[in-house]
């Protein structure tokens, strides 16, 4: 059964893979046997030796996705480097906070390109070649901010909205010709980004309150589930957003 999930000989491209969630799916990708590009504005040195630690090749491929500039020299790299492509991750996004009659245009863009403008590029570069080859697996990472509306981050919850929803028209378009589009919908996870909500007590307690699961969700939770769908397991998947929140979303 375990060999559904194998992803040995598989090269996978991770977005912001220096930290956090990125770096738990490109760990969790190479432990199920996939060689990693992480790209990123930074450096994910660490993520790369521990990919290395754990048999698997990787390479850094420096990149700010702020602007499409470097999209299609990110996918032509990896397939240099690794020798392939077979699954992205588009991870990388930023998120800018301010009452929404408060809100820049500066703000919007600089979420807007980064998030939803990028990711569609990506997509579109890693898409042209995984249906010249007949196969690959898309994921994105969306939010719960794709079915919620939140507050005060109004381009960080369109930008999450928009990439829910370009994971379906993709999976439309590109479901008969071998390639998988899914997201992952991310609840409340314990990681740097998240940091001063986890010390704020009041906060803190109320977040674990409505979250049925009873606590936060760990950087590893969404790495198996990009694995999954990554793997022959969701083969039959297409353009589904799966919330892994803890059940979140239930209550």
């Amino acid at each position: 059964m375990t060999q559904i999930f194998d992803l040995s000989g598989k090269v996978a491209i991770v977005t912001g893979a220096n930290t956090g969630i990125g770096q738990a799916i490109a760990l969790s990708l190479a432990a199920a046997g996939a060689d990693i590009a992480a790209v990123g504005r930074t450096p994910a040195e660490e993520t790369v030796a521990q990919v290395h630690a754990l048999g698997r090749r990787a390479e850094i491929i420096s990149a700010d996705l702020s602007s499409i500039e470097p999209v299609q020299r990110v996918v032509d790299e990896t397939i240099e480097k690794l020798g392939r492509l077979d699954i992205l991750v588009n991870n990388a996004g930023i998120i800018r906070r301010a009452d929404s009659v408060d809100f820049t245009e500066e703000d919007w863009d600089a979420v807007i390109d980064t998030n939803l403008k990028v990711l569609f590029f990506l997509c579109q570069a890693a898409g042209r070649h995984m249906i010249a080859q007949g196969s690959g697996k898309i994921v994105n990472i969306a939010s719960l901010l794709s079915f919620q509306g939140g507050i005060r981050v109004p381009s960080y919850t369109a930008s999450k909205s928009g990439a829910a929803g370009l994971t379906k028209l993709l999976a439309n378009e590109w479901a008969a010709r071998g390639v998988n589009v899914n997201a992952i919908a991310p609840g409340y996870i314990a990681t740097n980004n998240t940091a001063a909500l986890q010390a704020d007590e009041t906060r803190n307690r109320q977040i674990q309150e409505r979250i049925p699961a009873g606590r936060w969700g760990e950087a590893s939770d969404i790495g198996g589930a990009a694995v999954f769908l990554a793997s022959r397991a969701a083969d039959y998947i297409h353009g589904h957003v799966l919330a892994v929140d803890g059940g979140w979303l239930a209550r």
